[in-house]
């Protein structure tokens, strides 16, 4: 048995690690939107388009990753009275740097994407993370818990507008896939689309992921 774990390359021994562990649970066993139910009003809102639902997904690890390592790095010195109001405005922070950089960069998916961007400071996962993780462990953990759930969170939005872009609109990234003739499917352009490609989901991810044994 030794053996067979040496022989292992070095990156499939490094998953086996506790760190490597702490990365994986929050992608998959722990992830935020199957398994914890959070995240959902993104998740619905913004996944009729690729485009815009890979532009969320980068905002949301970005802000998740940078805010809770500072939580992490401040965590010794911030009063426990003021811990809550400090970790809102870290993340309002980073929120706040997404936002004009999309409005610089891709000035028209901000106006499609509206109040959604600067929801991602009341984002669930954000706050949930940063209260039970990167508050209480170190930055180098904080770092890969906060890259996990990130990485989970995208893969869930990225899975429910593959299906709803070309059914919606017959297109992907804007380009068109389906055929002319294919009679364009409005439920999926609408939230009750988003609600029934993520009911689904939800059901797949919690019928084929382990239960985490308390």
């Amino acid at each position: 048995m030794a053996d067979k774990v040496a022989t292992k390359p070095a990156l499939l021994r490094w998953f086996g690690t506790k760190q490597g562990a702490t990365l994986l649970e929050q992608v998959w066993a722990e992830n935020p939107i199957f398994r914890q139910i959070l995240g959902i009003c993104s998740a619905l809102a913004v996944t009729n388009l690729m485009a815009n639902t890979l532009i969320m997904c980068a905002g949301l690890v970005f802000a998740n990753v940078g805010s809770n390592m500072i939580i992490s790095a401040l965590r010794e010195y911030t009063p426990r009275r003021t811990r809550m109001i400090t970790q809102v405005l870290i993340i309002a922070t980073f929120v706040i740097i997404i936002d004009f950089v999309i409005k610089a960069f891709a000035y028209e998916a901000s106006k499609q994407m509206g109040a959604y961007i600067g929801l991602i400071i009341t984002n669930c996962i954000i706050m949930g993370r940063a209260e039970a993780f990167a508050s209480k462990n170190t930055v180098g953990m904080t770092f890969l818990d906060a890259l996990g759930s990130g990485l989970g969170y995208s893969v869930v939005l990225i899975a429910v507008a593959l299906i709803r872009e070309p059914l919606g609109f017959g297109t992907l990234f804007g380009f068109q896939v389906l055929p002319e003739s294919f009679v364009k499917w409005q439920l999926m352009v609408l939230p009750p689309g988003a609600f029934i490609c993520l009911g689904l989901l939800v059901w797949f991810g919690r019928a084929v992921a382990p239960e985490k044994v308390q």
